[in-house]
Parts: structure tokens; C-alpha cells; sequence
């Protein structure tokens, strides 16, 4: 990491274990999202602060911003990770690419690793399989760069809960934010699912800035917490916050505007770029930091997000940043409500807690 600030991996906190307890609600399998709304812009919105909750719809974003805010987002690509390999003997092997690790090896989830022997097929390219990883990935040295061939070979990972089909066209524009460039991630930064381009030129319109990070999300965001807290693993996501987007945060800090961030992993960007006294620093590396209640926030005024499955790390994040009460209040208003949950679901507009 290039002149980081702090150690990148921190750890949950203590009392998360009574935290999540607390947090802990039963989720009608039927609110799980399967489609997203049409268009984006009309998902509901519901705005969590200190004078309550209030119902909105997602293109009323206009309405909540003031002139001078700055949103942040995530600009991570989703990549068509999911790819069926080939034995020699030609056997099927189904690939998850994770990500690269180093030039031409990469971390994979096989299924039916063990009978895969330690050469694959992908479409013309070979690899070998040169290890394991604690969390049972594979490691993948591929013969050439397996990047220019993945539209060909593979299909965008959609979460596990989708049945997505067999026809990945629709999912080719609909699991990607509008302003999606950098490719690298096996889940989109959904919160970002709810922009388009005609209401990002309405809040350009009015004075609101935008800024970009990068952080590639990893197949680690479908891994509910199943025992302690502290016990479970962050796996490692890669992230990037160039000069331009560090100097546009620090100015608008300096300045009392409010920054935004979109998206959880959007926060985890910045709160890991960012010295104790908030100042983003410039940078790339991998990040394990484990937000939870009592986390020392850094950066972000308001967040913008979906709503979160139980026992999820990202309950934990969400809680941290607007305060336990205030969740719990806002999750039984969404289940009171027709909201809808998770990755391709409704939203939340979330002010920090003092």
C-alpha cells in the first residue's frame, strides 16, 4: 500500500456478538429481491435520522442532497467469473474466479476440487492448480492472461438466492451500475444499482459533486457470520483511491460540505484510506477492516445503502454508522412496509449517529 495512514485489517469490536443478537430479525424469504425496479430510479428510499424515518422513492434523491455534497462511489466492474473449466479428460469443473492475485495466478473456488487433478481447461488457455487456501480457494497459475478471454468464457456470478436462467443477457446491463469502469469484482456494489444516468445529471445539475474509489468486491459479501463475532474471516478486497478523489473529499471536509458514500464497500474504501483524524490518503492495497459498533467513523456523513440479510457483517457496518436503535427501528419499518431486501432491493438513506 502506497502511503497508508493505519494498519488496513481491523477487528470487530467488543460486544458485536450482543450486538448482532440484537439486530437479529426473521426475513420472509419472499422480501429477498429477485428482480431489480424498473426503471432503477423508482426503488424505494427510506431516510434513517436524528427526526426519524421518512418514505421516499429513490429518484427523490435530489430533494435530500443540498448543493456542494459530495457522493462517492464505487466504480468496480462486475467480471463474468463464473466459468465451466475443462479437464483434459474432458470433465466439467465448475470456476469461480475470485480474483488475481499476482500476473496470471488466481484464487478460484472448484467445485469438485478434488477431483479436478491440477490441470484445467479454460476454453484455449491451461492452468494449473498450485495450491490451497485456508478458506478452501484454489490458486490458479494460468499459461497467458485469462482476462481478454472471460466475456467468452464466463457468466456475471449473480448472488446465490438469484435463479438467474440460463439467458445472462439481461443481467449483462442490470447487475452493473451505470457508472461502472474499472473490472475486477464478483459482486456488484449494489447500492449503486439504484442511479441512472438521468438522475446523476439532475444532482450534477444542482451542485452536487461526485468522486470515485475502487474497491472489487470479493465473494466474501454472501458469508453470514454462523458463530462468533470475532472469530469470523473478512476475506481481502482490493481497493484504490486515486489523488483526485482524495483531494475532492479532504477539500469538501475542510469546507463543512457532506460527503456521501454509496455503498458499504465504498466505505470500507475510505474508512481504510483515511488517517484517525479523517484526512483520505491516496492509495491502493487490500483491506480487511471489520466495521462494528464503536468503529471510530472517519469519513462519511450520509450512506447509501441496501438492506441487509441477518447476521451479516454488514448489518454490523450499517448499525455502526447510525446507531443500533435507529436500525433496529429502520429494519422493522421495512418489514412493516413493502420493502424489498438485499442486492437487487429497496434503499436506505442513512445520516451518522453523533
Amino acid at each position: 500500500m502506497s502511503d497508508t495512514p493505519h494498519p488496513i485489517t481491523e477487528h470487530a469490536n467488543p460486544g458485536a456478538d450482543e450486538a448482532l443478537a440484537r439486530l437479529n430479525f426473521d426475513l420472509p424469504p419472499e422480501r429477498i429481491a429477485q428482480t431489480g425496479a424498473e426503471p432503477r430510479d423508482t426503488s424505494r428510499l427510506m431516510v434513517v435520522g436524528e427526526s426519524g424515518i421518512d418514505h421516499r422513492i429513490f429518484r427523490d434523491l435530489p430533494d435530500l442532497l443540498r448543493t456542494g455534497d459530495l457522493l462517492v462511489f464505487n466504480e468496480s466492474r462486475v467480471i463474468p467469473a463464473r466459468i465451466i473449466a475443462r479437464k483434459p479428460t474432458g470433465g466439467a469443473v465448475e470456476t469461480l474466479l475470485l480474483r488475481e492475485e499476482e500476473a496470471n495466478v488466481w484464487s478460484a473456488y472448484l467445485k469438485g476440487a478434488k477431483r479436478a487433478g491440477r490441470d484445467l481447461l479454460f476454453g484455449s488457455v491451461h492452468a494449473e492448480v498450485i495450491g490451497t487456501l485456508e478458506d478452501g480457494a484454489r490458486l490458479l497459475r494460468f499459461s497467458e492472461d485469462i482476462k481478454p478471454h472471460l466475456d467468452a468464457l464466463g457468466r456475471l456470478p449473480l448472488p446465490p438466492y438469484i435463479d438467474a436462467g440460463e439467458d445472462d443477457a439481461v443481467w449483462q446491463d442490470r447487475y452493473q451500475t451505470v457508472y461502472a469502469r474499472t473490472a475486477g469484482s464478483v459482486a456488484a456494489p449494489t447500492a449503486g444499482l439504484h442511479f441512472t444516468p438521468e438522475l446523476l445529471a439532475r444532482l450534477q445539475a444542482m451542485g452536487v459533486g461526485t468522486a470515485f474509489v475502487t474497491l472489487h468486491v470479493g465473494a466474501g459479501t454472501f458469508k453470514p457470520i454462523s458463530g462468533s463475532v470475532a472469530e469470523h474471516t473478512m476475506h481481502a478486497e482490493r481497493y484504490t483511491v486515486t489523488s483526485d478523489t482524495a483531494d475532492a473529499i479532504n477539500a469538501a471536509r475542510r469546507e463543512g460540505r457532506r460527503v456521501i458514500a454509496v455503498g458499504t464497500t465504498t466505505v470500507r474504501a475510505l474508512e481504510s484510506a483515511a488517517d484517525v483524524n479523517g484526512t483520505v490518503h491516496p492509495g491502493d492495497g487490500d483491506t480487511r477492516i471489520f466495521i462494528t459498533p464503536g468503529h471510530a467513523w472517519r469519513v462519511p456523513d450520509l450512506l447509501i445503502t441496501n438492506l441487509h440479510l441477518p447476521n451479516s457483517t454488514l448489518l454490523l457496518l450499517v448499525a455502526a454508522f447510525a446507531g443500533e436503535d435507529r436500525i433496529r427501528a429502520a429494519y422493522q419499518a421495512a418489514l412493516d412496509h413493502p420493502y424489498r431486501f438485499y442486492s437487487l432491493g429497496d434503499a436506505m438513506l442513512l445520516q451518522r449517529a453523533p
